[in-house]
């Protein structure tokens, strides 16, 4: 049972790491070093100019002498730049997608330059190598956070600030562009916004305009945070965080991510603890509830709760392109590789089908390919081996 238990939180705790799981790929000598890039200012989509903008970026492989093999990845929602390879021999993990990208791999970085970059407001704004700008960064006209008074950001923007981070490398296409779930919104962002630079696109577990549905299940992740009196409208930098209610909206962010094969088979109906079972006193527990908010309590403690809801924003305001799916279908140049998983409880099968069919009415070459297991959306980020074949193929084309 402990050995059951102790698994199931570490999985959790990936998942919301953005670590991949040991059984996707096994360590190897891909070592990565994480930098910085800096803009002096950046206008938003939204027409306010932030200055001293910084992320973090790593790459992997490469640049050839006219530039032409650059591959962008792309993060998701909880992830930041570690798409691959480790950043010291001791690390526990390597990055999210290192069963895909690397030497010999699907993305085979002895062949390409493979480079990924923090987003704005990217969440683990407590871990070192994170590097972002959001509401949790001083501003520099008053050398306090911004707090709510950072402007709202878009992935157009996240998009934006990674193209020129691009063009500063004199990178003027990029041969794919790929990444999952918020990833994927990027994917089909930057083929609508920037087709010119665009040759492949591979967005994987996401739809490229988010819904009604979706924009309401956003809405029940950020709730938890603006019900923690710590969150104080957002002013809480100096005093006690809202961590009770980050913890507990990373908790939901988990349990949508995966899938109930996933959680019946992991937990069952066991409590949380011998002899305490829950029919005998409404503090009692099941264990699916215990370990999730164990594991959201643990990452609450390295992530910031404004740029949790600054994220929420830019996921519900999303449409490839800024207006509509619809539009960007006729904007989209690139072949795309769709890779989605049928059992997806984020991006569910029906959003995934609208998509496909949006984008070829539109005239885009679409190819799509399906991901097997037990995980959901999850398994756009753990399971990519699957997909090997399927990349290798459409790279060659």
């Amino acid at each position: 049972m402990k050995t059951l238990i102790a698994a199931a939180v570490g999985a959790a705790c990936m998942v919301m790491a953005g670590l991949t799981m040991t059984e996707t790929a096994a360590a190897q000598d891909l070592m990565v070093e994480k930098k910085v890039f800096e803009l002096p200012s950046y206008t938003t989509q939204g027409g306010r100019t932030l200055k001293n903008v910084k992320v973090g970026w790593e790459s992997y492989g490469t640049l050839n002498a006219d530039k032409s093999n650059a591959i962008l990845i792309c993060h998701f929602f909880s992830g930041n730049s570690h798409a691959a390879g480790k950043y010291a021999a001791a690390d526990a993990a390597p990055g999210y997608w290192d069963a895909i990208v690397g030497p010999g791999k699907a993305i085979d970085t002895n062949r390409y330059f493979v480079l990924s970059s923090d987003t704005l407001v990217n969440l683990n704004t407590g871990d070192p190598k994170t590097t972002t700008t959001g509401p949790a960064s001083l501003d520099p006209d008053t050398g306090k956070p911004y707090a709510l008074d950072f402007p709202v950001v878009t992935v157009g923007d996240f998009v934006n600030v990674q193209k020129a981070l691009v063009e500063s490398l004199g990178i003027r296409k990029l041969a794919l562009v790929a990444g999952p779930s918020m990833g994927a919104l990027q994917t089909y962002e930057w083929a609508a916004s920037h087709p010119e630079m665009v040759a492949k696109a591979m967005p994987v577990i996401g739809a490229a305009e988010a819904d009604a549905q979706l924009i309401a299940w956003l809405d029940v992740w950020a709730a938890p945070i603006l019900v923690d009196p710590n969150w104080n409208k957002g002013d809480y930098y100096g005093k006690a965080p809202p961590n009770a209610g980050l913890a507990k909206a990373l908790a939901v962010v988990t349990l949508q991510a995966n899938h109930q094969e996933w959680a019946n088979a992991t937990f069952g109906r066991r409590a949380a603890k011998e002899g305490e079972e829950p029919a005998k006193a409404l503090a009692n527990r099941f264990q699916v509830q215990s370990i999730l908010d164990t594991a959201g309590e643990a990452r609450a403690k390295v992530s910031d709760a404004n740029h949790f809801l600054y994220l929420v924003k830019a996921n519900q305001l999303y449409a490839a392109g800024g207006v509509s799916l619809a539009d960007a279908a006729t904007k989209i140049k690139a072949p795309v590789l769709l890779i989605t998983q049928p059992k997806d409880l984020v991006f569910t099968a029906d959003a995934i089908d609208r998509t496909a069919e949006t984008l070829r009415k539109g005239g885009v070459d679409v190819t799509q390919a399906f991901l097997q297991g037990t995980r959901g959306h999850l398994d756009g980020v753990i399971s990519m081996k699957q997909a090997e074949g399927a990349i290798r193929a459409f790279l060659e084309k």
